[in-house]
């Protein structure tokens, strides 16, 4: 570190050392004058010394990025948080909710509609379709291929067989 100004100081010694051994004479300028030559120099290069080692440690000495925030930002929208809420009893004054009304299910035939009906094939249980027309409002979406047909000493008479209706997902209305 002190490198270079050891080196002077020893140079400015050496110097100094081969002028002692000359005669000494009084009032000689020319000695003088080396010695404050030598003196200046060892305090220009103790001077550049000083410098260059604040030069060093200033170079050693990293400076932190300074982060900026930009000039502009975008708006940030965000949506409010929805929490629920705490538990409150019902109030007396708000009307109470009505029960919903009962689905009536499609599948559902009407069991005043169901006979039993006895043909050259044996008793046939089925759905009249007179009756089917006049309470069930789709009958006529009821399955073609489950249709029948059959003769009594009274006619002609027409319904839908149970077991095939039964078998497309169609069944009795139970009350």
């Amino acid at each position: 570190m002190y490198r270079k100004f050891i080196a002077t100081v020893t140079a400015a010694s050496i110097a100094l050392t081969t002028l002692g051994a000359l005669p000494a004479v009084a009032g000689d300028r020319q000695t003088v004058n080396a010695v404050a030559a030598l003196l200046g120099l060892a305090v220009v290069g103790k001077i550049i010394h000083d410098r260059n080692d604040k030069k060093k440690q200033a170079s050693h000495h990293q400076h932190k990025p300074v982060h900026r925030e930009p000039a502009y930002k975008k708006p940030v929208h965000k949506k409010p948080v929805q929490r629920q809420p705490a538990y409150q009893p019902p109030r007396y004054d708000q009307p109470k909710p009505r029960p919903l009304p009962d689905r009536v299910s499609r599948k559902n035939l009407p069991q005043q509609c169901l006979r039993q009906v006895k043909t050259h094939r044996g008793h046939v249980r089925m759905f009249a379709s007179r009756c089917l027309q006049r309470n069930y409002r789709f009958a006529h979406r009821l399955p073609s291929q489950c249709n029948y047909t059959f003769n009594t000493g009274r006619g002609e008479r027409r319904g839908y067989e149970a077991r095939c209706l039964r078998q497309h997902g169609y069944r009795l209305a139970r009350g």
